[in-house]
């Protein structure tokens, strides 16, 4: 018989620490375990169900008496012997709900458990979903569900666990799955990759080190801290949105405002370290950093790069119309738009180099605007002048730009309207115009006319 040894699965089913909790959270830890007829073979000097069921009674044995916990656990593949051509894949049960004095009746049907028929991981995870009592609108303490499975083995009912998991997860279920397994090819290794984390197992012992690192983790939080980085490497960025992902399932954990404590420090965080997380700091742009482990009981130092300088969009000299005026703010060279910022404005930015393209008619492109490190880079807009365009009679104009001898399109003028005004960068510019009733080109009339800031222009056709 080829032998799988057992791997486990934790699966969170709420969210982790807050940064300030009032109260500790309940948790809740559901074991499955597998009593299948394939945990009668040896590992090492003894079966693996006998191996298995010393761990798991040791670490119930830690867990007696352990405060806001309450554990049950559920067992498959015991109930119906598996037979040739035959397999019972409904062979699941909670045998042990969920209560704080659960241990007591753990221990007695670990004890006299009966390993005897087939392994439908999928069903049984499935099912297991349903064995945490519900929450309600009155619940106001934080409850983290937690599975831990034990298996020794892949489906074996042709059934898809990795489908299950995707299918809890919609249902706001979040996974963050542990696999050990021994003697696996990488066929196998590679389909257990979509349920969770593989870890190798060579030994009973090593087993047993990651069911207590799975424990852990599952009643533990942590603490750390977000460390938003300068260009120049001081973590004295701060008073930016950070949010906390699980890099898995891309579902929020945490949104919080970085915050720096009474010693000019960033504050410390409470973290659940069963997430693998996504950190970002909502600069503009995003910093971001993932992979984000955290241990329990070790306090970790998250390092995001992060440095920003200040971009002031200034309007030119004397008073403004009251027209307000933006600029799409890009990264150089790239086409997404990260902000528009309006003119008068000061705008954080990560340092690096911008494009800006300020809306005003005509467009203007300032390109390779440098944000540094804490310094602050001042752009003027020249002030707009006002262009008024009164023609005898309704027809078709446009608007041109004089630029190094060339002439570019700025705008259409309304063909229906009898009078037109519109602010312009200061410049020198062309209307042509022509009658509705001229059936002639050559009938086309041109006036050149100069803006300049804050003064008005009146052209009569």
């Amino acid at each position: 018989m080829r032998i799988i040894i057992p791997y486990l699965l934790a699966w969170v089913v709420s969210q982790p620490l807050q940064a300030q909790d009032a109260q500790p959270p309940l948790t809740r830890m559901l074991f499955v375990m597998d009593a299948s007829n394939s945990m009668n073979a040896f590992w090492g000097n003894q079966p693996k169900i006998t191996t298995a069921r010393e761990l798991l009674l040791n670490s119930l044995k830690e867990l007696e008496g352990q405060p806001d916990l309450e554990l049950a656990l559920r067992l498959y593949g015991h109930q119906t012997p598996i037979a040739p051509g035959k397999q019972d894949c409904d062979d699941t049960r909670l045998e042990v709900p969920f209560s704080a004095n659960s241990i007591p009746a753990m221990r007695s049907t670990l004890q006299s458990v009966r390993c005897l028929g087939t392994t439908p991981i999928a069903r049984s995870l499935e099912r297991a979903a349903g064995d945490f009592p519900p929450s309600t609108i009155n619940d106001t303490r934080r409850i983290r569900n937690v599975i831990i499975l034990i298996t020794d083995g892949i489906e074996a009912c042709d059934e898809d666990p990795c489908a299950v998991s995707r299918a809890l997860q919609a249902k706001g279920i979040v996974l963050k799955p542990f696999v050990i397994g021994v003697g696996l090819d990488e066929t196998q290794k590679f389909g257990l990759q979509c349920v969770g984390n593989y870890f190798d197992a060579s030994t009973p012992e090593l087993f047993e080190h990651v069911l207590k690192v799975v424990v852990t983790q599952a009643l533990n939080s942590t603490t750390a801290q977000i460390s938003l980085m300068t260009a120049d490497g001081q973590p004295t960025e701060t008073d930016v949105p950070v949010t906390l992902l699980d890099q898995r399932t891309g579902k929020v954990i945490e949104h919080l405002m970085h915050t720096m404590n009474e010693r000019g420090i960033p504050d410390t965080l409470r973290m659940d370290p069963i997430y693998t997380y996504t950190v970002v700091a909502h600069t503009v742009p995003p910093s971001i950093r993932e992979e984000v482990k955290v241990r329990p009981g070790v306090h970790t130092v998250i390092a995001v790069d992060a440095g920003t300088g200040l971009l002031n969009l200034k309007s030119g000299t004397g008073p403004g119309d009251g027209i307000p005026i933006q600029a799409i703010v890009r990264r150089s060279g790239e086409g997404s738009t990260l902000i528009a910022q309006e003119v008068g404005s000061t705008q954080r930015l990560r340092t690096g180099l911008y494009d800006l393209e300020v809306l005003t008619l005509p467009r203007l492109l300032i390109p390779n605007v440098r944000i540094e490190q804490g310094r602050t880079t001042d752009i003027v807009v020249p002030r707009s002048g006002v262009l008024n365009i009164l023609p005898s009679t309704t027809g078709p104009a446009a608007i041109f730009q004089e630029r190094e001898g060339r002439l570019e399109w700025v705008t259409d003028i309304d063909p229906n309207a009898i009078r037109a005004q519109f602010r312009l960068l200061p410049g020198e510019y062309e209307v042509i115009y022509r009658s509705r009733s001229a059936r002639r080109t050559e009938l086309t009339l041109r006036k050149e006319v100069t803006i300049e800031s804050g003064r008005s222009a009146t052209i009569n056709f």
